[in-house]
């Protein structure tokens, strides 16, 4: 079981993200860092445990407001070693190949920004291409073919539940079960509302390869100690 600990990315900062109301998104404050810099964060996050992943959101680029990538270079930059996860609301094949050969990290293609579910076709035996299948409270966000059709996944696949992001409300496990009784075998990922150390241990218990946290790492509610029992280290 794998924690992905996430930086949700605003005008060069972190921000604390609630149940994807992303209008009410403010810089985050937390007691692992003085600042909200991204550097900062990824720093006092990995004094908690020594993660091997980050799920980074440039929410500007998603909402076509610009981007972070010079924040994102400055994380590659000091953090070699780490793998990003990186949904830069990238929506098409060319400006998936343009991102790719770029070297910023793994790129997450969003459901939300596609529009069909050719790119995710073109692109789903790339090891560096993961998908993130997007959720509100109404239902599934992007095109319905993208959904229906898990032939065209990649092996790993992150399940997003906005509406839970950051509410502390638990895993959406009706959700999951269903995407992983479709997944045939891929690697699936839980974002949103995980709350604690019990919330990881069922959701290794249910086959979820992983989970992406950000409010439980930053509240104390989840330690390095029970990562590390988790991960089974």
């Amino acid at each position: 079981m794998e924690v992905i600990p996430v930086l949700d990315l605003r005008g060069g900062l972190v921000v604390h993200a609630r149940m994807g109301r992303r209008s009410e998104y403010a810089p985050i404050n937390t007691p692992l860092c003085p600042t909200s810099r991204p550097n900062d964060v990824a720093r006092g996050l990995l004094s908690v445990f020594p993660f091997k992943q980050f799920y980074v959101a440039d929410l500007d680029a998603i909402e076509r407001r610009g981007d972070n990538s010079t924040a994102l270079r400055a994380l590659r930059d000091d953090y070699p070693d780490l793998g990003f996860w990186v949904d830069a609301g990238v929506a098409d094949l060319r400006d998936a190949e343009r991102w790719l050969e770029a070297d910023l990290g793994y790129l997450v293609l969003g459901s939300e920004t596609q529009r069909d579910g050719e790119t995710i076709r073109r692109l789903c035996r790339d090891e560096r291409v993961i998908l993130s299948l997007d959720f509100r409270q109404d239902g599934f966000l992007g095109p319905a073919s993208l959904l229906d059709d898990a032939s065209i996944w990649p092996d790993k696949v992150i399940v997003m539940a906005l509406t839970r992001v950051g509410s502390a409300s638990g895993p959406d496990t009706h959700l999951l079960t269903r995407i992983k009784s479709r997944a045939a075998g891929r690697r699936l990922y839980a974002a949103g509302g995980v709350r604690d150390a019990d919330d990881v241990a069922s959701l290794a218990g249910a086959g979820i390869s992983g989970a992406l946290i950000a409010t439980s790492l930053h509240n104390g509610k989840l330690t390095g100690a029970q990562i590390a029992r988790l991960s089974g280290l």
